[in-house]
């Protein structure tokens, strides 16, 4: 403790304790200085904690230590002081406030009860262990006391619960305001991002009928690479060696899935064998990508404000990049007008852009870009569009979550050109599914086409040879009809 926080802590000469920084004047009526906690290494979650009392008499137990606390803290000391010093000496006074609990606790579950109380100050309350585990990727709360989690690409129910509607609705004020938004009656819909990169959407009533609703998309910080896509069976050698060629070669990539299907998590890994020299600018309503270029300018979409002032959709930001003299534009998703300047920036110049869309075929992708570009207003006639996009896009990349949970590259489609009106696209190679076996697990394997796309000779002007092998469906003899090569 520092030499302030020890004259802070000094006996006067009332033989009365002064308060510390982050502690109110309490007067002769001063709780006594806790007991010092010898260290010891930090305990695992007491899962003996409800075998020793139901659970609503440890959340009684934790609100009333809670409300003990924030009577005796400083709030507004707590931003000046050191957080870890701040922290250790909370947890000392809840330790010594639940010892003066009647209900008998052991050790662990005492520590599991400062652990939470320390939540609910600092963090997201019973969510917080939620975020700090690594298997899980989104954290859903349909109701206060109804949370799931999607760990390794499936659902699954939790036993975290919330006090009430109230209570949740805090945590979701607390997200929110950190952001500098609100959500009230007037606004009861809000997209925030945790101070980690996460991204969160809230709805409450009267749009959501049973309570307060909250979605946490959780941020990887470790960046996947291609290895990881091979470890993972998402796709194979061949595929991932033609697809690097397809980024260096500077093509211009749509890749297209549904929700959860891993596009922006694929956009990140493709976006890593985009060369240093390049200037890239991305382009995002919610920043998740994770280039590793030293050349990289990142711009992010602002929602209106309370006033419905202030929208910076990304449309406007994509015009303004085109300014910026980028070598490549990477834009997170496409979802609206903006469609038509990505195709645009796309066919003048800025070869090698990448983009998403929710789609659920390549040939689905390239209907919803009409979609998109009719949203700008523009009348342009049907032929003139499916013109756009045939010069524009060089290949589709499908992306899908399977039923087991796995993601798997279902497709890597060439677009060819016109005929007549309609857009011609050629597969090169693609996910064949033939079943599931008894514990529900995909079977089905990856194979090429056999045709050789045409922009084998734009890679081969950029020092990339693809062997002709590459595009032969020769699986290994003898494999079963679920392997995977």
């Amino acid at each position: 403790m520092s030499d302030t926080h020890k004259s802070a802590g000094a006996v006067n000469g009332t033989g009365n304790r002064a308060p510390l920084p982050w502690e109110l004047p309490v007067g002769a009526a001063a709780i006594p200085p806790p007991t010092p906690i010898p260290p010891r290494e930090p305990p695992q979650i007491a899962s003996s904690v409800r075998e020793v009392a139901d659970r609503s008499a440890l959340n009684e137990i934790k609100g009333r230590v809670h409300r003990r606390l924030l009577e005796r803290l400083n709030l507004s000391n707590l931003d000046s002081l050191d957080r870890e010093q701040v922290v250790t000496e909370i947890r000392k006074v809840v330790h010594d406030l639940l010892a003066r609990e009647t209900l008998p606790l052991n050790y662990d579950e005492r520590d599991e009860l400062v652990n939470q109380v320390l939540d609910e100050i600092f963090g997201l309350g019973p969510l917080e262990p939620l975020l700090k585990d690594p298997q899980v990727s989104d954290i859903l709360v349909n109701r206060y006391d109804r949370v799931f989690i999607e760990r390794h690409g499936k659902l699954e129910p939790t036993d975290v619960r919330f006090k009430d509607d109230r209570h949740l609705l805090q945590i979701i004020d607390r997200v929110v305001s950190a952001v500098g938004r609100r959500i009230d009656d007037s606004s009861p819909m809000v997209d925030a991002r945790l101070a980690d990169g996460s991204r969160v959407n809230a709805i409450i009533p009267p749009l959501a009928l049973d309570g307060p609703c909250m979605s946490i998309r959780k941020f990887k910080r470790d960046t996947m690479g291609g290895e990881d896509l091979l470890r993972t069976d998402s796709i194979t050698a061949p595929m991932l060696e033609l697809l690097q060629g397809i980024v260096k070669a500077r093509l211009n990539i749509l890749i297209s899935g549904g929700t959860g299907a891993g596009k922006t998590t694929l956009l990140n890994i493709l976006s890593s064998y985009i060369p240093h020299n390049e200037r890239i600018v991305t382009i995002e309503d919610s920043a998740e990508l994770q280039l590793r270029q030293p050349h990289v300018v990142r711009l992010e979409t602002r929602p209106a404000n309370i006033e419905g002032n202030g929208e910076v959709p990304q449309r406007l930001l994509l015009i303004n990049a085109l300014r910026m003299r980028p070598d490549r534009i990477v834009m997170g998703e496409t979802r609206g007008g903006e469609a038509i300047d990505m195709l645009q920036a796309m066919n003048t110049g800025h070869d090698g852009s990448i983009t998403t869309l929710h789609a659920n075929t390549p040939r689905d992708a390239l209907s919803r870009l009409e979609t998109m570009i009719s949203m700008a207003n523009l009348n342009l006639p049907e032929k003139a569009m499916r013109q756009q996009i045939a010069s524009a896009v060089d290949v589709v990349i499908q992306a899908s979550r399977m039923s087991d949970g796995t993601r798997k590259i279902m497709s890597i489609a060439e677009i060819v050109g016109m005929e007549g009106d309609i857009i011609t696209m050629q597969e090169i190679f693609m996910y064949e599914r033939l079943g599931t076996d008894e514990t529900g697990k995909v079977i089905g394997r990856f194979r090429p086409s056999g045709i050789r796309p045409r922009f084998a000779d734009r890679l081969k002007s950029y020092g990339i040879e693809l062997p002709a092998s590459l595009f032969v469906d020769t699986p290994p003899a003898g494999a079963a009809g679920g392997a995977r090569w």
